[in-house]
This record gives structure tokens, sequence and C-alpha cells, in this order.
């Protein structure tokens, strides 16, 4: 066979050679150790918290050797596309903090080593297609899609592996008279890879989270450009890493099965194999077992889930380094306020079998998180989401925020700062009813007769003074809860409980159920000091009435 005729046979109008290509994307000049690493995305409109690992673990490998991290969009999938999905991609992501050199943006391609989206580099491709053809390394295949059904048909009767190898791979060895032919006709054909590996051969592979793993060789001819001339992923990506300069590759560990026939690819090209960075699945119980995050099953896979339910991105992403790296926690412990970023994160700490999500946690996390932050600074998170999710609310917020700040505050700082608020859809249940509109009518215990609950919000409403301290004022309150024989003494009463009809406890329920509506909120003096003299009287005075 003449491989060089074959090749200029089915790339005619292909005049460039691979070192011509080669020398359009010179090396990158970077410091030693610095890693060049890419998200390449499928874009399918689903924005996941796989995307946010790979993403987290992709930008923290280029970002603290002082390397590069470039987004490619990977959609020779045409089928699978969805429009707009690059742009969901990009704004979910850097929603959550993950920002990219260069690469595929809203409006084109920011860098020079693009396009950077994969339809766009057929012509790349085609270079090295030829190349591979002239090498006798690939040729074409014009098989029907109903001559494969039959070779697969027949290899599950004879329970052989399904695939197109050996004697099943009948356009392997035809003559260029055969391929001329087909050709003549208009016949569509896709271009192969010739496979020289077998199955009776193993090598051993160093995979950055994986350790080592025993590989068995590829022996299936596997399909490199499609016919419409578009690259399959596993050509692609072989051929945009090599001219894009990447260093490390961060994918699924689902690639493992196809990292044979990568390996292979990139040996037969000529190109230096990258790093791979192989990362487990996220997990979960399901009740006593674990299994995958599924996009059917549970909607906590997606990122739009945590951004509706209003999780701070400084939550996320402090919870997914404690699932990425489990060091993560001891050394926050030890730099509580440290910028997170300055965290030394390394893949292989990465958990080999996939981390378990836990959404409890996470929850925990993000009180934390937000304990931490400033009144101010909850406010214009707090104020931004509910713009999105709650607009009524935000509209309040926005109407007088000193006045949120000042609710916010409470409690804020210190070294046990309240932790009321997990995440944003948590704000308005906590301190709505500083808001006359979200306040709850107050529902009494029954157990204490209406007469009792009306003295004491009269006693209350007699004694009360805004300009009191917070000393002053609870003396008011436990004075009155001595006057109608209830006790202060709460040993007393746990010790005897039938000998008192009451506790200061529940005189302060009492007033707190009729100025908030509710049995738990922050600090009462200070919820009244907020509220004001008038609006505080008012509801007392509402609560009397409503007890008639």
């Amino acid at each position: 066979m003449d491989y060089q005729a074959l090749a200029d046979l089915l790339f005619p109008d292909v005049t460039e050679t691979p070192e011509e290509v080669e020398a359009r994307f010179p090396k990158r000049n970077l410091p030693e150790g610095a890693v060049v690493t890419r998200m390449a995305p499928s874009p399918t409109g689903f924005v996941h918290l796989g995307n946010l690992v790979q993403g987290m673990i992709s930008e923290r490998m280029a970002h603290q050797t002082g390397g590069v991290l470039f987004l490619r969009v990977e959609d020779t999938d045409a089928k699978r596309e969805v429009p707009g999905a690059v742009e969901v991609l990009i704004d979910t992501l850097k929603y959550y903090g993950i920002f990219f050199d260069e690469g595929a943006t809203m409006d084109g391609d920011n860098g020079d080593y693009g396009p950077y989206r994969q339809r766009q580099r057929a012509a790349i491709y085609h270079v090295f297609a030829k190349k591979l053809v002239a090498e006798g390394k690939a040729y074409p295949c014009f098989c029907t899609e109903e001559e494969l059904s039959a070779l697969r048909e027949q290899q599950e009767a004879n329970k052989e592996t399904t695939g197109y190898y050996g004697k099943y791979a009948i356009w392997r060895d035809r003559s260029l008279e055969d391929i001329q032919a087909q050709l003549t006709a208009g016949n569509p054909w896709v271009l192969r890879f010739r496979s020289e590996g077998s199955i009776e051969n193993q090598f051993k592979f160093d995979d950055l989270v994986k350790g080592k793993l025993t590989i068995t060789e590829n022996n299936v001819d596997h399909v490199l450009l499609k016919s419409d001339g578009i690259p399959t992923y596993h050509f692609a990506h072989a051929v945009d890493d090599e001219l894009m300069r990447t260093t490390h590759v961060v994918r699924g560990d689902e690639w493992l099965p196809s990292l044979p026939f990568h390996i292979q690819l990139f040996k037969a090209l000529g190109f230096k194999l990258p790093k791979y960075v192989h990362i487990g699945p996220l997990m979960k119980m399901d009740g006593n077992s674990k299994r995958k995050l599924s996009k059917r099953k549970d909607p906590e896979l997606a990122l739009t889930y945590y951004k509706a339910e209003g999780f701070p991105i400084q939550a996320m992403r402090e919870y997914m380094m404690t699932v990425l790296n489990s060091n993560f926690e001891d050394w926050r412990r030890a730099n509580p306020d440290a910028d997170i970023n300055s965290f030394k994160f390394s893949p292989k700490k990465l958990n080999p079998a996939g981390a378990l999500f836990d959404y409890a946690k996470l929850v925990d996390v993000s009180k934390n998180v937000i304990s931490r932050m400033s009144a101010q600074q909850v406010y214009e998170l707090l104020t931004e989401w509910a713009a999105e999710f709650d607009p009524e609310f935000a509209e309040k917020l926005k109407a007088d925020p000193e006045y949120a700040v000042k609710i916010l505050a409470i409690g804020r700082g210190g070294k046990k700062p309240r932790k009321d608020i997990a995440t944003w859809k948590d704000a308005k249940p906590y301190m709505g009813f500083f808001y006359d509109s979200y306040l709850a009518d107050p529902v009494f215990d029954e157990k204490f007769d209406k007469a009792v609950i009306t003295d004491v919000l009269t006693r209350f409403l007699e004694q009360f003074d805004i300009a009191d301290d917070a000393n002053t004022w609870f003396d008011k309150v436990k004075g009155i809860t001595n006057d109608i024989g209830f006790t202060t003494d709460m040993k007393a009463y746990k010790a005897d409980p039938t000998a008192f009809p009451g506790t200061v406890a529940d005189v302060s329920t009492f007033i707190r159920l009729a100025v908030t509506g509710q049995t738990n909120s922050p600090d009462l003096y200070t919820v009244m000091q907020i509220l004001g003299k008038d609006r505080t009287v008012e509801r007392i005075q509402k609560a009397i009435a409503q007890l008639g």
C-alpha cells in the first residue's frame, strides 16, 4: 500500500504539515513546574457538582504553580449540543469562582492557542489525520451501520468481545483500488486508527490519583474522524492537548477504559503524554450503602440547586475543598481567617475511589462561613440572592439597608457568633418578623391561661422604657416573673416543677411571641432596640387584643 498516495486521496486539500501547525502554537513561557490544564466540557446545558470538582482541582493545580487554566469546548457531538449551553457553563463556573486565563468566552475566544471550540478546529485535525494515514497508522472505513450491527451480532453469538478489531476490521487492509472505488461512488467513510496493540499485553502506568495502574493494551481500531470530518473526542483531545501545551488532564475516572487507546494515540502522533488526574465520582449514602450522585435521582447534583437554595459561593468552595483534600479541615482550624487559595492543594490527596458528598456537613460548613462574615457582607450577598429568588424580600432589604444591616449584626462577631443562617433561604424565616408584613400572629402555649399572659404583657408595657440598658430591661422581666408567682430560680424549678406555675423563661417567651411572632429569635432586648419603642408597643398591644 502506498500510504502517502492514500493520504493525498483522502485529504487532497490539506497542504499544511504537522510541523507548520506546531510552529503556530509555541511552548508557553512559564515557570518551571507550572501546570497547564483545562476544563473541556461538552455543551449539554447541565452544569453539575462534578464540573465544580473538576474546575476547583484544575484551577488550584494551575494557579498555585503559576500556570494556566483554559476553557475548551468539546462540541464535536452536535446531537448533544444545547443552544446557549456554553454561556450557561461559563456563567455558572464564574459564579462559583472558577476563572479562566484563556479559552472560550461569551464573546468568542481569548488566547493565542485557539480556536477553543473543537468544531472550529476541523482543519487542524485533518493535518494530523493525514499524517497518520501517510504513516500507515490510520485508514478509511466504509462500513454501513447495518454491517457494523451484523458484526456486533456475530461477536455476541460467538461470545467474543464486541468492537472493530482483528478479523472484524474488514477495511483495515483493503487495496487502494477498493478505497478509490468507494470514494468515486460517493460513499461516506470514517477514519479509523490502526491499532498494533494486543489484549495479551499489559503495561504499568502512573496516575496522579489512582497511583500505579496495570493497563491492558488496546486492540480496537477506534474511529478518529466521523463521516462529517469532525473528530471523535479521543482524537480531538490528543491533538488539542498537544497544541495547547496541556501538561495535566483532570477528568472523571469513567475515562479510564479509554486510557489505553489514548496512550497509544499520543505515541502514534509523536506527542508527549500529559499527566493524568483521574478523579473518582461524588457519592452519597443511600440507606446503608454508597452510590454515585445521579442526574435523574438527585436534584442536588445540579449546581443551579445550590444557587437557588442560597448557599454562598464561599461555603460551596470551602466544603468542596474538605471533600477533595482530607487535610484541609486541619489547615482551616489552624488558619481560620486565611484566604482559601493559600491552602496548598494536592491531587495526590484526592480519594482514589471518589468522595462522599455529605449535605448535612455542607449545611454545617455554610453556617460557619456565614457566621464569620460581616453584617454588611451578609446584607450584600443576601440581597443579591433575594433579587433573583425572592424579589419581594429583596425590595424590603433594599428599602432601608441600614435597618437590615443592624438586624444582621445581631450576635455577629466575637468567639461564638450566632449561626442561625445556613443558606440565604434561611434569612427570611430568621429575620422576617422585623418587617410587619411578615410578622406572624403569636400562638401561645395553651397550658398557660390567657389572663396570665395578658397580665404579663400589660405589666411589661407599663414598665417598658426603650432607654433602659440590657441589665435594667431584664431586671424588669425578672420582677414581673416574681410578681405573678413564677420563679427566676431555674434550679429550683428543675428540682420540683410542680412548685411553680412557670419560670422567667416562660415570661420571656410570652413577650418574645408578642413582639416577634415566634418562640425563637435573636436577643430580645436587641430586637426591641432595632424595632424601636412605637413598633414594639404596637405589637404587644395587638397581641393583648388578640388574647381577648
